[in-house]
């Protein structure tokens, strides 16, 4: 496989997966748990595929491509770590980049907001950023650069991670294999992003009034 090629595949695994399957067998199981590592794990990578590629992923665990319960496993495994290394870049990096309190980085005020609003809203902006594009990978690195407590981002990281990555699976596993969802799969992918993001941006927009209004 060429350069050129082998970055279509890892930008577009999803359109690709059940031919990967066919050709690298067991090896895929690594592949998947790459990407879904780096997408959250890298802030400079939210552009990699995450829910369209889960729901295929089940789609072919469905018709004896892949172990179910091995993928949930791995993948989980991979969101959570991934996400736990983002939050890790982002409290190391923040200190350095705001060390100077009287450089024109630093903004002391907006520092501490941003850290109380994570202290508070930070459980739902980990948990719901999941299912968001961009935001899932953003999101455990502001708190990590916010300094919201490694705890409390352990226990909600943890329970997004398992959240996003067996609902999306299962979901695959289930209806994936649908003639009309396979006829109509781009539909359903962009469905896959707004319909969890409505829920989504009522949360945040409700979040952010009640910290306004404070």
């Amino acid at each position: 496989m060429d350069f050129p090629n082998l970055i279509d595949l890892f930008l577009h695994l999803d359109k690709h997966l059940a031919a990967v399957v066919q050709a690298w067998g067991p090896w895929v199981y690594v592949l998947l748990f790459a990407i879904i590592f780096v997408e959250t794990g890298l802030v400079v990578m939210p552009f990699l595929p995450g829910d369209s590629l889960l729901f295929v992923a089940g789609a072919i665990a469905a018709v004896g491509g892949m172990s179910l319960p091995i993928l949930l496993l791995l993948l989980v495994i991979a969101a959570i770590t991934g996400d736990a290394l983002n939050y890790a870049i982002g409290r190391w990096l923040g200190p350095k980049v705001f060390q100077w309190e009287s450089s024109r980085w630093f903004n002391k005020d907006a520092f501490n907001k941003t850290h109380d609003f994570y202290e508070e809203y930070g459980p739902i902006t980990i948990v719901v950023g999941r299912f968001l594009p961009f935001i899932r990978t953003f999101a455990p690195f502001v708190a990590g650069v916010a300094q919201m407590s490694y705890s409390k981002f352990t226990a909600f990281n943890m329970t997004g991670g398992i959240l996003w990555v067996g609902s999306l699976t299962s979901l695959g596993y289930v209806i994936g294999e649908h003639p009309w969802v396979k006829a109509h799969f781009s539909v359903v992918a962009l469905a896959m992003i707004i319909i969890p993001g409505l829920p989504a941006a009522w949360v945040f927009a409700k979040a952010l009034i009640q910290k306004l209004s404070k």
